[in-house]
């Protein structure tokens, strides 16, 4: 039977957000309603908002959320009533040429549910990221749940659903920081912090964080940078290159996404060092650059998408270091919020005042 609960949507782009009644259908074949326990707010749900993504409004906001299983539909086997999961836009296929090829984590044909959430007179919602978690239940495809210990706070564990496991897989996947690197991160919010935390948690020996904004510089401190750089301030090639006598970092990865810090990326970096690009470009950036510096570097130029993970690998593990508290997963939730906060947690967003606000259901 369906139901009705309350979900945050974007009606139009630019709109402000609205607060309204949404209906979920009862879970079809390998279908799986949740109850939304925490929902981190990302900038991923203010570009939909914006219709930086596509224009199929309404949208069903939020993303970031860990919940427990309500009801399963038909054929589900992997998660059953009474599951504390995180939930994932990577739901693998197990078929496509990457999946046949052993690197699921690139899969290129995800799941997501067949039946759609709508609006109480039938307008159907496109839910942010095959999600649609700023909402009281959202309806999945069961790929999308990811069982972890439910000890974990639900406000922490959700935030793995994107930015901060983008941030960690950039570190620790994509870019293969080791015990003993050097590694440089340029722009130090929810992302770039992550990749830091993600650094110090396997050893690297020297950790630069480089951003603009002192607060975001702290926090970068906190979770493990051995040195900031104040980029209004210093040179971030220059500083990086000082750092690590004179060589660069062997990895540095690039949370902004725009031409003048991916430059600044790959000539921060050692030769035969790595660059990682995580943040997301726009369309109409561009490049120009001596194409004689890519032959004499070498190395290797990477883009982290969602980080390079595999949710069912990568959620777990660290669900338990964080628990064991070697992964201070806890501090990128900056406030807890209600749903009708959402607007005004985009706002907070622009300020740059938090790393991330996380509503709690």
């Amino acid at each position: 039977m369906s139901q009705q609960v309350r979900g945050v949507i974007a009606r139009s782009a630019g709109a402000p957000v609205e607060l309204t009644t949404i209906v979920i259908p009862e879970p079809g074949p390998e279908e799986v309603v949740v109850s939304i326990a925490a929902c981190g707010v990302c900038h991923t749900d203010l570009t939909y908002r914006e219709g930086g993504i596509n224009d199929e409004f309404p949208f069903l906001l939020g993303h970031e959320a860990a919940g427990t299983v309500e009801s399963v539909g038909p054929a589900v086997r992997s998660v059953a009533p009474g599951d504390f999961v995180i939930l994932n836009w990577r739901a693998v296929c197990g078929t496509c040429r990457a999946c046949r090829r052993g690197r699921p984590q690139y899969c290129f044909s995800t799941f997501n549910a067949t039946q759609k959430m709508t609006l109480t007179d039938g307008t159907e919602l496109t839910p942010a990221l095959g999600i649609g978690a700023f909402a009281d239940k959202t309806l999945v495809h069961a790929g999308q749940c990811t069982k972890v210990d439910p000890a974990a706070d639900p406000a922490v564990a959700g935030l793995l659903g994107c930015g901060v496991m983008a941030g960690l897989g950039a570190a620790l996947n994509t870019g293969g920081v080791g015990r003993d690197d050097s590694v440089a991160v340029i722009g130090c919010g929810g992302v770039g912090n992550a990749a830091i935390a993600g650094a110090r948690l396997v050893g690297a020996r020297t950790i630069i964080g480089i951003d603009r904004d002192p607060r975001k510089l702290r926090w970068a401190a906190e979770l493990g940078a051995t040195h900031v750089i104040d980029a209004t301030a210093e040179d971030p090639v220059a500083a990086v290159r000082a750092l690590t006598g004179g060589f660069g970092a062997d990895v540095v990865i690039d949370a902004v996404g725009n031409p003048s810090t991916w430059e600044q990326a790959f000539y921060a970096r050692d030769l035969a060092g790595t660059v990682v690009l995580v943040g997301v470009p726009t369309p109409d950036m561009r490049l120009e650059m001596p194409m004689l510096d890519f032959f004499s570097h070498g190395g290797a130029l990477k883009s982290a998408w969602y980080g390079d993970c595999l949710p069912e690998r990568d959620f777990p593990t660290f669900i338990d270091l964080y628990l064991q508290g070697r992964l201070p997963l806890d501090r990128f939730v900056s406030e807890r919020i209600t749903l009708d906060e959402v607007e005004k947690a985009f706002h907070t967003m622009y300020s740059g005042d938090v790393l991330r606000s996380v509503v709690i259901l």
